[in-house]
């Protein structure tokens, strides 16, 4: 019989686990560090307020998925309302197509420098910065996705390669800019049409079918990993040894953890850039919120980024009469963040009440946590030594799965198709 050992249960670990413990010749077991399994995709749950950690609505299209979900658990199905917050005014998504709220005079600046846009191939534009320039002109850029990077993303546009982008921000048309500017009756080009989340238990209740079966040992974390005599030590000083070993671990941390990894990639490891983040949730004795899942804040005298609605995606998620609400700031890994865990709670509440989204009187649960691997930054640098690096691991018996594994922008139902894709 096989050993194989995986290190790491959240969404791709969990696909693994599943794939290869329908070998029976594999002896499977999960080994996570944290005395809970799911990962960035598990929950906590305070005074009958559930939340996330960091948010997730599942749109995949992928059936294999779909259909592991669906054993799961039942699903809420949502149709996607999302909205954008820039300068005191609320704007549809994505906000590109829908401006018809702003000033005249804005507008004009913003159609203006549409037009003026430079055609360019994609085999010209040397950064996301100018890739934004090029889709969007110069005005709506600066104002709207160039603030949003350096709020979500944590660094200038123009440090971001391109190849990430994807589907990911929609492309209108001059006429589809014009006639945003003119109604508010504008069709939805969100890239998701409909968005699912678990009936109850969280997101993590997508996980239920596929996680049943497997053997999961929670409070392992890892502290060596031996490579040539392929034995794992863990802080709680315990010991295993494997014949085939898996790990969502992050890239980033490797250096910390194999022994006697060389120098040169070592010198890789530490090219690597990402984004950590704080989650504020929620909890009001109230139900009188806007009615969006989410939205987006563009304004920067506004720590976060995004704002989501636990209590919008399921009932399950707070007591009855009640809602939530999360929201996620995000910085470079690295680099010093301006506020301390406490005033940053205390500025984004008072922001949001500035902007009239809660009333202080209604908060009965407010939580700040802080997540140390938020995003992959997708910088110039990332493409040749997520190479160099995953070639080493390959070379001493290591396959590694997952967002911060694989090092990619993976979506949920990507990361779980990661694990899953091994056989």
């Amino acid at each position: 019989m096989k050993k194989i050992v995986i290190l790491g249960a959240g969404i791709s670990g969990i696909g693994a686990g599943y794939q290869l413990n329908k070998d029976k010749n594999n002896k499977v077991i999960l080994f996570e560090k944290n005395s809970s399994w799911g990962g960035l995709c598990d929950n906590f749950i305070i005074d009958g307020f559930r939340f996330d950690r960091f948010v997730h609505l599942s749109f995949t299209n992928n059936q294999e998925i779909k259909e592991l979900f669906e054993k799961s658990c039942e699903s809420i199905r949502h149709i996607p309302n999302p909205q954008n917050y820039y300068n005191g005014i609320w704007l549809k998504h994505p906000a590109q197509n829908n401006l018809y709220p702003l000033t005249n005079e804005e507008k004009k600046k913003i159609i203006s420098s549409f037009k003026e846009r430079k055609d360019k191939e994609i085999s010209e534009i040397k950064n996301y910065e100018e890739w934004l320039r090029v889709q969007y002109g110069d005005y709506f850029t600066e104002n709207f996705p160039m603030k949003y990077t350096r709020k979500y993303w944590g660094v200038e546009a123009k440090e971001l390669e391109t190849r990430w982008v994807g589907s990911r921000m929609y492309k209108p048309t001059l006429e589809e800019v014009e006639q945003g500017m003119e109604t508010e009756d504008t069709p939805i080009t969100y890239y998701a049409k409909e968005m699912r989340y678990p009936t109850v238990g969280g997101y993590k209740s997508y996980l239920n079918y596929i996680a049943k079966d497997l053997n999961i040992r929670l409070n392992y974390e890892v502290k060596e990993i031996d490579t040539e005599n392929k034995v794992i030590y863990f802080a709680n000083n315990t010991q295993e040894t494997y014949d085939k070993l898996i790990s969502s671990i992050p890239l980033s941390e490797m250096n910390k953890i194999i022994k006697n990894i060389p120098e040169n990639i070592v010198k890789e490891i530490k090219k690597l850039r990402w984004t950590s983040g704080y989650i504020i949730s929620l909890g009001l004795k109230t139900k009188n919120i806007p009615s969006y899942l989410w939205f987006y804040i563009y304004d920067e005298d506004i720590p976060f980024a995004r704002v989501y609605s636990p209590s919008h995606k399921s009932s399950d998620n707070c007591p009855l009469g009640c809602s939530s609400l999360q929201l996620e700031v995000y910085f470079e890994n690295g680099k010093e963040f301006k506020f301390l865990e406490k005033e940053l709670l205390e500025k984004s509440i008072q922001k949001l009440i500035e902007m009239k989204v809660i009333k202080e009187e209604d908060i009965v649960v407010k939580d700040i946590r802080f997540e140390k691997y938020a995003n992959i930054i997708f910088d110039f640098n990332i493409y040749e030594t997520r190479k160099k690096i995953k070639e080493y691991l390959d070379s001493v018996g290591i396959r590694t799965i997952g967002r911060f594994g694989e090092w990619d922008y993976f979506w949920s139902d990507q990361s779980l198709m990661s694990g899953l894709k091994l056989n």
